[in-house]
């Protein structure tokens, strides 16, 4: 679970600015440089995204990282996750909340 929560927040990363570098991405994301190389291979191994180093750079370590079309579904499916998961999180809240203000209810009652 928490390497899909890593991998969505990567790809949303790259969504909103594919032209990072590894250390501003890790940097914005709370990653490692390590941890952030590791889930930006793990993409491309599953065709997610592409890596491609700028031609003209002078600078040969600059690489823009694209979401492939199916990163663009992988996104997609991702994002309803996650926001179906927060939605769980919340209802399960909302039980609790209601619980303790019950008991809390009931204990004023029995005063």
């Amino acid at each position: 679970m928490k390497t899909n929560h890593d991998h969505f927040e990567v790809i949303r990363k790259i969504y909103k600015s594919s032209y990072l570098s590894q250390r501003n991405m890790s940097i914005q994301l709370g990653f490692s440089l390590g941890k952030l190389n590791y889930c930006l291979n793990r993409l491309k191994k599953h065709g997610l995204i592409k890596i491609r180093r700028f031609k003209d750079s002078k600078n040969k370590l600059n690489y823009a990282y694209v979401l492939t079309p199916r990163g663009m579904k992988a996104r997609t499916k991702l994002t309803i996750d996650y926001m179906k998961q927060k939605m769980k999180e919340y209802d399960e809240l909302k039980k609790e909340l209601r619980s303790q203000k019950r008991a809390k209810n009931e204990n004023i009652n029995n005063w």
